[in-house]
């Protein structure tokens, strides 16, 4: 337990930023799932391309503001595009 006011303030604004940064994370996840799932069961390309721009949006925010390495936002978008163009090339329409 934190001894001195300043760290008891500390204490509360980590919890707070420690629940908004995994809530951000886990919406990545959902949406890369969404999206995987959408090309598993064979979805329409629209759809698949849909799910796909947002996933990327989401990336690319969260990568600017920090919440995970722009490195690893770059490298999941390279990663998410390879298999959008592999589904696409492979007929599904």
């Amino acid at each position: 337990m934190p001894l001195h006011k300043s760290a008891e303030k500390r204490l509360r604004q980590s919890e707070r930023r420690n629940v908004r940064n995994r809530a951000r994370k886990k919406e990545l996840k959902v949406l890369v799932k969404t999206m995987q799932k959408l090309i598993d069961t064979s979805a329409n390309k629209a759809v698949v391309e849909g799910a796909y721009r947002a996933v990327v949006q989401k990336l690319d925010r969260l990568g600017v503001k920090n919440y995970i390495h722009a490195n690893k936002a770059s490298r999941k978008k390279s990663q998410l595009t390879r298999i959008l163009n592999s589904y696409v090339q492979s007929g599904n329409e």
